[in-house]
């Protein structure tokens, strides 16, 4: 898993441990994704080596994918889990996202679009598809888990996403 991200230590938060995941899946009001809570255990967060994300559909970004800066992880600043701002619940409301879930990826537009923990079919005790939400507000999903997401992640100097 920590080759899934670049060195920096960017979008990184604290050490993970139980106690952590639980208090967060207690604030948020989910269970977070088994895949997601695997990652967190070995590195909390970072911005990814491969930042995009194919698609069906055209986006704000581009005909047939989406770019994200950032994976978050839980506590810190950049947590999804926090109050200083940057927090799911925050951005939710701040950007007017639809309620279905968490924000879990930053993108390079700073708030116009996202990708999200999409728990609408599954409930907060199920394991939640990837959604993607541009500036229409509208919930895409991209990926029936978080694990099948980061397999999907391609590298950004690639412009053709089926050449990935």
């Amino acid at each position: 898993m920590t080759e899934l991200f670049e060195d920096s230590d960017y979008y990184t938060g604290p050490q993970v441990d139980w106690d952590m995941i639980r208090v967060a899946e207690k604030d948020l009001g989910v269970r977070l994704p088994r895949g997601y809570i695997e990652m967190l255990l070995v590195r909390n967060g970072g911005t990814p080596r491969r930042r995009c994300c194919p698609t069906t559909f055209p986006t704000s970004w581009a005909d047939d994918h989406f770019e994200i800066s950032g994976i978050r992880g839980i506590g810190g600043p950049w947590g999804i889990d926090s109050s200083s701002g940057l927090g799911s619940s925050y951005l939710i409301k701040e950007w007017g996202y639809p309620e279905i879930g968490v924000v879990f990826c930053d993108t390079p537009s700073a708030g116009h679009d996202t990708v999200m923990f999409d728990y609408s079919e599954c409930g907060p005790e199920g394991e939640p598809a990837v959604a993607y939400v541009d500036e229409d507000r509208v919930p895409r999903r991209v990926a029936s888990s978080f694990d099948e997401f980061i397999s999907m992640l391609f590298d950004d100097n690639v412009t053709d996403a089926s050449m990935a």
